[in-house]
């Protein structure tokens, strides 16, 4: 069962020291770990959002420009 958890926390991207750190931790502090890497997911999720938000304006406005000039 422990495995399991622990697989899981590297499929969501925790490292191998974030890991370790957690198997030592208490209870709080474990929910704690999870809500800052869960902070951070979400983060990297709401950068990403930005960046693609910003690449289809800039082919939104190169598919403008391409139809002014037909």
């Amino acid at each position: 069962m422990a495995s399991d958890m622990w697989e899981s926390l590297a499929d969501t991207g925790c490292s191998r020291d974030f890991i370790e750190q957690y198997r030592t931790q208490t209870r709080e502090q474990q929910l704690q770990s999870l809500q800052r890497h869960r902070r951070y997911l979400l983060d990297s999720i709401h950068d990403k959002q930005i960046q693609l938000d910003r690449l289809d304006y800039v082919l939104y406005v190169l598919r403008k420009r391409g139809d002014q000039r037909k």
